[in-house]
């Protein structure tokens, strides 16, 4: 790490093309843009699990997506701050022939309430929530799913974790109950003893 690492991390010889996909020209959008740049870098050198943080650092009614105070100014707030850097990294990966073979995956901790708390912000809600996933050649612009009408609860194609769990290891190559080993007298995996495979990406 310590020959392989400093020219990982070092974005000096980028394009100034390239700085500005990922809004490094901006201030709003450069600290994430800055992680989405150092994204693609370790994955074109090989490293095959990124995670990147958007928010959650001081404030969290302000600087994450809680948006427990203000639903509106908060995710306007940090979809600014994303947006064009994430679309940069998927235009970056694809143009480098690299989205194919790299799973995206955007998901925060929980989905909103769609009843009001404090009068204008949003509590947790663990009834439903949404993510997108990219790349891994996954067929695009599908909607797996839905809530019912008032956003409070999965309705249509319910997705557990343990089968987003398991579709997300069939698409790194590995079935998740293979994984099962037996411990304290029950079977026990990354999956629990839960999960089916989203068909429409599992079937592809």
């Amino acid at each position: 790490m310590q020959a392989c690492a400093p020219d990982a991390v070092d974005t000096a010889n980028e394009s100034e093309a390239t700085r500005k996909l990922h809004g490094l020209d901006n201030a709003i959008t450069e600290p994430f843009g800055r992680q989405c740049l150092m994204a693609r870098r370790l994955v074109e050198r090989g490293v095959r699990f990124v995670q990147l943080f958007q928010g959650g650092a001081g404030n969290a009614n302000v600087d994450s997506w809680d948006a427990h105070a203000d639903v509106k100014s908060n995710h306007s707030q940090h979809a600014a701050e994303s947006d064009r850097p994430i679309a940069g990294l998927l235009t970056d990966l694809k143009a480098r022939g690299l989205l194919d073979s790299t799973l995206v995956i955007w998901h925060g901790e929980f989905g909103r309430m769609p009843i009001s708390q404090r009068r204008v912000g949003r509590d947790h809600n663990p009834g439903t929530t949404s993510i997108w996933m990219a790349g891994a050649r996954i067929k695009g612009g599908q909607v797996i799913g839905s809530s019912d009408e008032s956003g409070d609860k999965a309705q249509e194609q319910p997705i557990s974790y343990h089968d987003l769990h398991g579709t997300i290891l069939h698409l790194l190559g590995m079935d998740h109950t293979k994984l099962t080993y037996r411990y304290n007298g029950r079977d026990m995996r990354l999956t629990d003893v839960y999960g089916t495979l989203i068909p429409q990406i599992a079937n592809m």
